[in-house]
């Protein structure tokens, strides 16, 4: 229950689990005859276990093998219901918070101000922020509403998402950079790391100083990591009640899809901010 169980059979390695099942019924059969040869010698009077004797108990023994897998994999069953569900009914509530939370309006209202100012003085620059925004909300209305995207259509979104940025921001820089054995088509769950990333642009605005953004995404054994490093600035503007809501969300995502097999550390000073996720892949 406590090891074949959870080690062999959750993991869909049946005839392993049968194999290593009946050696360890062998094994002990053969330390109860042991323990009967054992006990004949210093109590000759004692019956010795027989190997027909053994056999009998090794036989009795498979409906309490069953009964107690059957109840191993019960409780495994409850559980994944329970998360599924709870998946499902996080899913449906963070559906409204996600189109209230995932585009800021204010970052829309001042690329269209800007679009209005470059139309007259820069028709080439208004039209490549134009494409750019397009793009922008193309992945908001389409891509979000798939389950799973790939990274590389992730990585484009946040590209497309900090070249906005840069050009509405002064003194704005940011880098992506990508591991060259990172494989960008595997899929990844929807808006996990544009959540981080529009934190470190909020949180990185600075009107007397330059700001920066560095995005790292590598893989270790079989985990991916993102990296996500912004600048802070002097005087940190007062958040907000709501300030927070899309962290909050996206953390109680990672703790459904993974349950504890991810892991997010965030370092927090005066001058800079860190955030480390690691992903199974």
């Amino acid at each position: 229950m406590y090891i074949l169980v959870p080690k062999f059979l959750y993991t869909k390695k049946y005839v392993l689990y049968f194999i290593i099942l009946i050696l360890w019924v062998f094994i002990g059969l053969i330390i109860m005859l042991g323990i009967g040869d054992f006990f004949e010698k210093k109590t000759p009077t004692k019956q010795n276990i027989q190997l027909s004797d053994a056999i009998e108990i090794g036989i009795s023994l498979i409906p309490f093998i069953l009964s107690s897998s059957t109840i191993k994999l019960f409780q495994r069953w409850v559980k994944d219901s329970s998360r599924i569900s709870e998946l499902e009914n996080q899913a449906l509530n963070s559906e409204l918070k996600a189109l209230k939370n995932q585009i800021n309006p204010h970052f829309l209202f001042n690329m269209l101000n800007n679009l209005n100012v470059l139309i007259k003085k820069d028709q080439e620059k208004a039209s490549y922020i134009t494409l750019k925004l397009s793009d922008f909300l193309r992945h908001h209305l389409y891509e979000n509403s798939d389950t799973y995207v790939s990274l590389s259509s992730e990585i484009q979104f946040l590209e497309d998402f900090l070249n906005l940025e840069k050009i509405r921001r002064d003194d704005f820089t940011f880098n992506i950079s990508c591991c060259n054995r990172l494989d960008t088509e595997l899929k990844i769950p929807t808006n996990v790391f544009s959540v981080f990333v529009e934190n470190a642009v909020k949180h990185s605005l600075d009107s007397d100083n330059p700001s920066k953004i560095d995005i790292n995404f590598k893989t270790e054994k079989n985990i991916l990591i993102f990296e996500c490093i912004n600048t802070k600035p002097e005087f940190p503007y007062k958040e907000s009640d709501s300030s927070g809501i899309g962290l909050n969300n996206v953390k109680q995502r990672l703790e459904l899809l993974y349950d504890d097999k991810f892991s997010l550390s965030i370092i927090d000073d005066d001058k800079i901010y860190i955030l480390n996720l690691k992903l199974p892949l």
